[in-house]
């Protein structure tokens, strides 16, 4: 392939390297010169362009790509048509991406010019999703290196295995302490995880964590037609002794693998029972956030069997997340009476529900309600209270100015309750622990319960976001440790910050509270006027 300068008229029959703009001209790279593009040249006045020519034995730069992807194209995969030296290849049915890595690593090998990628191998792909490309860096190559590179890539390196396990059981395991809204929420999880695959739960039992009621359970579910079956137990698995293999093996079931090298996800069990597998989850797997369960899961639901081998190996990139239920650093666990929490009131609203008087001046019992809720964390075990103000803010300052408040004024506050979150926690120092956030016109929570969520408040045991929660809601105030006031950062509009507890759910801990205390805010003239009839 020869490079290099020419004149236009010297020029045709080659390929510009380069995207030319001279006057009203436009020749983009990889533009194939001839009697046009010259005359337009010489009426700019162009002296020399560089172009590329393929010599004898050459093959273009679109000819070679079609070539390589046509042979590492194997079941599921569409190649789309070669163009500027890329041939793309696509995911033609939803699964599970299976990639031949020595066929991969012997095609890079070929030459510098011959390049394969792939997305990573055993990747959950949709139909039209693009799976890998091959590229060529020049304009063209040698057919030697061209037919080098179609016999190092063998035949399918790349290809889909398509869902073929439809039928999926659940079991859940119960011990005392475990809601039954934890296992609904499980099994809608486990419902959003199996949908892609065209799998659903067509069965799921319920039954005490013990080894016999639950070996029962399984051979039940095996016997209704589940392809594949799913025990979340109440206890982590912890031994190959433990209840949730005894119960696979007293079947006549067998246990292939206990633990993987990936994290979340380290407790997972692979056995099978009648010759379908079954999965002990790790606690994990509960979350929609991606954990090694995942892993093994999609490719069970493919069909494709997960040799001990294969689940070793996973260590390399198995590292998939910082566990935020764990201590930080490691090497120096927190101690009790070390922990410190601030309180931030946020008293920066327009109060625009109340049609005009702004509510945290309003008066309850002779206080005015801003005053109470800062008096109430003031009496708590916080560390220091910051109050943030915005509207009205020297009216609401002076209501608090004999009192050991820091203030911190939020210029945004009409741009929604998001504004004075931020505020509070950029104010919170370095020192302290987290943050219990609360609301200005929340005048029943006492100083009570907020001694109560900072008591909750437990790093080391994996409890980073405390609620208070009556018959299954979640109130207010809130403690968020310092693992996520970045995220608390990132919050915008005129929203809390609710989102991230589902987001969390494993860090999160709640409070039992009685009564309104964590609901009742005041909102409105009728709010205010039933709160002092009350």
């Amino acid at each position: 392939m020869k490079f290099g300068p020419a004149s236009p008229a010297e020029a045709i029959g080659g390929v510009t390297v380069h995207t030319l703009r001279k006057g009203s001209l436009v020749l983009k790279k990889g533009t194939l010169i001839g009697p046009t593009e010259v005359e337009a040249l010489v009426r700019e006045g162009v002296k020399e362009i560089v172009v590329v020519r393929l010599e004898a034995g050459d093959v273009s730069e679109d000819e070679a790509a079609a070539d390589v992807a046509k042979v590492v194209a194997g079941e599921g995969i569409h190649v789309d048509r070669a163009f500027t030296g890329r041939a793309n290849l696509f995911a033609a049915q939803a699964g599970v991406l299976v990639v031949d890595r020595a066929a991969v690593d012997r095609i890079n090998e070929v030459d510098e010019a011959i390049t394969f990628a792939t997305l990573p191998a055993f990747k959950p792909v949709v139909e039209g999703e693009m799976v890998g490309t091959v590229k060529l860096i020049p304009f063209g190559v040698e057919g030697r290196l061209r037919d080098a590179a179609v016999a190092a890539a063998g035949k399918g390196a790349l290809r889909v295995a398509p869902y073929v396990v439809k039928r999926v059981g659940v079991v859940s395991t119960i011990l005392p302490g475990l809601a039954p809204k934890v296992i609904d929420k499980t099994l809608r999880v486990t419902a959003e995880r199996l949908a892609p695959a065209g799998a659903a739960v067509i069965a799921e039992r319920r039954v005490p964590h013990e080894q016999a009621p639950l070996a029962a359970a399984i051979k039940d579910l095996l016997g209704l037609g589940a392809e594949l079956v799913i025990v979340f137990g109440a206890s982590a698995i912890a031994d190959r002794r433990d209840v949730i293999p005894a119960a696979i093996t007293g079947i006549g079931g067998a246990i292939a693998h206990f633990g993987m090298p990936v994290d979340p996800g380290n407790l997972l069990l692979i056995g099978s029972a009648a010759g379908v597998p079954v999965l002990g989850a790790p606690g994990c797997a509960r979350s929609p956030a991606e954990n090694g369960f995942d892993w093994v899961l999609m490719r069970l639901l493919a069909g494709i069997k997960v040799t001990r081998a294969e689940l070793t190996a996973m260590g390399v990139g198995g590292l998939l997340m910082e566990i935020v239920t764990r201590p930080q650093p490691r090497a120096k666990p927190e101690v009790e009476g070390e922990r410190k929490v601030a309180a931030i009131v946020l008293a920066a609203g327009r109060s625009t529900r109340m049609g005009g008087p702004n509510k945290l001046l309003a008066e309850l019992d002779g206080k005015k309600l801003v005053r109470i809720v800062t008096e109430q964390a003031l009496a708590s075990k916080a560390s220091e209270v910051i109050v943030v103000t915005g509207h009205q803010a020297e009216l609401v300052e002076q209501a608090l100015s004999d009192l050991d408040v820091r203030f911190v004024r939020n210029p945004d506050f009409a741009g929604g309750l998001a504004s004075s979150v931020k505020a509070g926690i950029a104010a919170v120092p370095d020192t302290v622990d987290g943050a219990v956030v609360c609301l200005g016109d929340m005048p029943m929570v006492s100083s009570g319960l907020l001694d109560r969520l900072i008591a909750a408040f437990a790093p080391d045991r994996g409890n980073l976001i405390v609620v208070p929660v009556s018959e299954g809601r979640r109130g207010n105030p809130v403690l968020w440790s310092r693992r996520f006031f970045a995220e608390l950062m990132t919050l915008d509009g005129d929203v809390g910050a609710r989102h991230l507890i589902a987001k969390h759910t494993e860090a999160v801990a709640e409070v039992p509270v009685d009564g309104d205390s964590a609901f009742l805010d005041i909102d409105t003239p009728q709010a205010l006027e039933a709160a002092r009839r009350g």
